[in-house]
């Protein structure tokens, strides 16, 4: 009977202990699901409520040659003063405020982000862009500028990009239009297809007494690699070239020539922006 009696009992323990493990595993739940929640919500908060100066921030520690002043808002809603400039300036400014807004996407069947960008100054509708990710790289595609409703601004913004920009005091008004724009950044480089156009209108620069030197037109075709054309639309300045983008380098070839009766006139900037040949002025990058 003692035997049978051990026999009987010795499981009790076990099943005492064992009990006691499961509550205290049922009490410590609630506490894991509580502070996990609250980490959730804590980033979700932070994400949504990120404050527009992370944009600026960004700008700023990745060098960009375009940064972000006086941001204000949110991540996702916000505006700010954007600004062109080089570590040895101060820059200069937009004339006017830049808005934006930035929400979740799927584009191309990839996460990513939907982006509008406002500028009363500027822009006569918002700029869309749509920005996507995979394993392999980051691509970006533009809503078409059509060159009657481009991106406009003064060209003595440039000035705050440092040399040669500096040098040339440029005044005038440049005009930014753009079809089926797309690039994409990978490990192989950048892909760019689409086409890009850019009209410096009016120019006139300080190493001239000639206002203005003319209208020109800078255009960048995609392709495997994309072309580069400089044209002179008008203007006693005669500016012609052409190049390309290879291997993430850009290889130029242009020259500079004065209209007839405007060689005097134009003398000293063509001696700046080329090397001198003649009445001609080579121009050559890469």
């Amino acid at each position: 009977m003692a035997a049978k009696s051990l026999r009987l009992r010795s499981p009790l323990p076990t099943l005492t202990l064992r009990a006691g493990n499961t509550r205290t595993q049922k009490s410590r739940t609630p506490w894991a699901w509580a502070v996990g929640g609250a980490a959730l919500g804590l980033l979700a908060g932070a994400l949504v409520f990120a404050p527009a100066r992370w944009l600026a921030a960004a700008l700023d520690r990745a060098g960009s040659p375009v940064q972000l002043h006086n941001a204000r808002g949110t991540l996702w809603n916000g505006s700010g003063q954007l600004t062109f400039q080089s570590d040895a300036q101060g820059g200069t400014a937009l004339p006017g405020r830049l808005e934006w807004t930035l929400r979740p996407a799927w584009i191309n069947q990839q996460p990513g982000l939907r982006a509008h960008w406002r500028a009363d100054c500027c822009l006569s509708q918002p700029w869309a862009w749509g920005i996507s990710t995979d394993l392999q790289g980051v691509s970006l595609q533009t809503d078409d500028l059509p060159p009657h409703r481009p991106l406009r601004i003064p060209a003595a913004l440039l000035t705050g990009l440092g040399t040669p920009w500096n040098t040339l005091q440029p005044q005038g008004r440049l005009e930014l239009s753009s079809s089926a724009l797309s690039v994409r950044r990978s490990t192989e480089g950048a892909q760019i297809r689409g086409g890009l156009q850019l009209d410096a209108l009016g120019v006139s620069t300080s190493l001239s007494t000639l206002k203005p030197i003319g209208s020109y037109r800078f255009a960048l075709q995609g392709a495997d690699s994309p072309v580069l054309t400089l044209s002179t639309l008008e203007g006693a300045l005669q500016l012609r070239g052409s190049g390309a983008i290879r291997n993430q380098r850009v290889v130029f070839d242009g020259e500079a020539t004065a209209a007839e009766g405007r060689e005097d006139a134009l003398s000293n900037l063509l001696n700046i922006i080329g090397q001198r040949q003649g009445a001609q002025s080579l121009i050559h990058l890469g």
